[in-house]
């Protein structure tokens, strides 16, 4: 099994940064330039990449109190998958954003990594520009 973890700085508080994650349905919103469009069938979203690729993930749990998305992504090349996002409040108002992937098959985290580095970005970006 492979593991990605990442963490931003936001430029923006965590109430902020946490309105427009728990948007589960509006990905492409948070993270345009790297999602391009989102639909929702229950708790299903399908994403569209900006490079094509199209994948399903369900949502498993918004937690309001936690201010954390969990997904798992149900398509190929992800044998199991298991997300979560996380905004956590800076004490000098800022706040971060935490991501962790839990993945198989390993050998596919090269092909992943750049995926949740420009997420991270784009997010940062999007959420700032938001305010």
């Amino acid at each position: 099994m492979a593991s990605i973890h990442r963490e931003v700085v936001l430029e923006v508080s965590a109430e902020r940064a946490w309105s427009v994650l728990r948007e589960v349905g509006k990905p492409h919103e948070a993270f345009a330039g790297v999602l391009t469009d989102a639909t929702m069938d229950g708790d299903v979203r399908t994403v569209t990449f900006a490079n094509g690729m199209v994948a399903r993930e369900r949502i498993l749990d918004v937690d309001e109190a936690r201010r954390r998305v969990a997904y798992s992504v149900q398509t190929e090349p992800f044998t199991y998958h298991h997300a979560s996002m996380r905004i956590v409040a800076e004490a000098d108002g800022r706040s971060r954003l935490l991501w962790t992937s839990d993945f198989l098959p390993g050998k596919i985290a090269p092909s992943i990594l750049p995926l949740v580095e420009a997420g991270c970005l784009a997010f940062s970006r999007n959420v700032a520009a938001k305010s």
